[in-house]
């Protein structure tokens, strides 16, 4: 049996966890927290838990102190980051951090999901980088801590709050988990999409004759959302960028 903690980082009352313009960052992280958990169940011989609360704010060492007592065999922190005094700028991008020391098997998961997620989003690598954080050193096994993009962008924000967003990271972490661990799919359930997942809603409008359209990618980069629209028209499909 698998044993995964999701942590789903900071809590709603935290104080200074928000984008400029009020969104929490628990909100995001527990979003993601539950469309992995979902994910999850379609995977044989999983159990999942998480460290995180809805009903109150859970200390750093409440968090490893029940990651250490289930004996949990991967330990998984999600963040939205920011940057700079609580005002709005540039920095932006994926980063995924193990301890210093590199644990093999942290390392390995942290450069799969680093890349799955970067692939699936678009935004800029920030790459897989150390740090000293609590959830990584106090864990005892290992511990991953991923920053899925900057509250403080005003770009990035956008994305943080969609849904979309959300379930894509979370398909970018599972995926990462099984392709790690080597996890089966459970009989009957449907494989994850080849396709790019999207990043944020541009709905196309629809057709007099009740026609609706499907949103296959969003992206940041233009040119990244300009090289989708390419593939899907080269596939036969009708392709629209819509800029709003």
């Amino acid at each position: 049996m698998m044993k995964i903690m999701l942590d789903a980082g900071h809590g709603y009352n935290t104080p200074g966890k928000r984008s400029p313009d009020g969104m929490r960052e628990y909100e995001f992280n527990r979003a993601v927290a539950n469309y992995a958990r979902d994910l999850l169940a379609n995977y044989n011989n999983v159990t999942v838990y998480f460290s995180h609360s809805d009903q109150q704010d859970v200390s750093l060492k409440a968090r490893t102190d029940k990651a250490n007592s289930l004996n949990v065999d991967i330990f998984v922190s999600i963040h939205a980051n920011a940057f700079g005094s609580g005002g709005w700028n540039s920095a932006g991008g994926i980063e995924t951090y193990v301890y210093p020391s590199r644990p093999p098997v942290a390392y390995q998961l942290a450069q799969k999901i680093q890349r799955n997620l970067v692939v699936a989003t678009g935004l800029q690598n920030r790459g897989v980088k150390t740090a000293d954080f609590h959830v990584l050193r106090e864990t005892r096994m290992d511990a991953v801590l991923v920053e899925c993009g900057f509250m403080t962008n005003r770009e990035e924000i956008k994305l943080l709050r969609s849904e979309t967003y959300r379930r894509t990271i979370a398909e970018g972490i599972v995926k990462s988990l099984a392709e790690q661990f080597r996890l089966q799919r459970k009989a009957n359930t449907p494989a994850p999409s080849s396709a790019p997942p999207a990043a944020k809603s541009a709905p196309a409008p629809a057709s007099r004759d009740g026609i609706y359209k499907v949103q296959v990618g969003a992206f940041v980069n233009e040119q990244n959302a300009r090289e989708l629209a390419e593939r899907l028209k080269k596939a036969g499909f009708e392709a629209y960028i819509n800029t709003e």
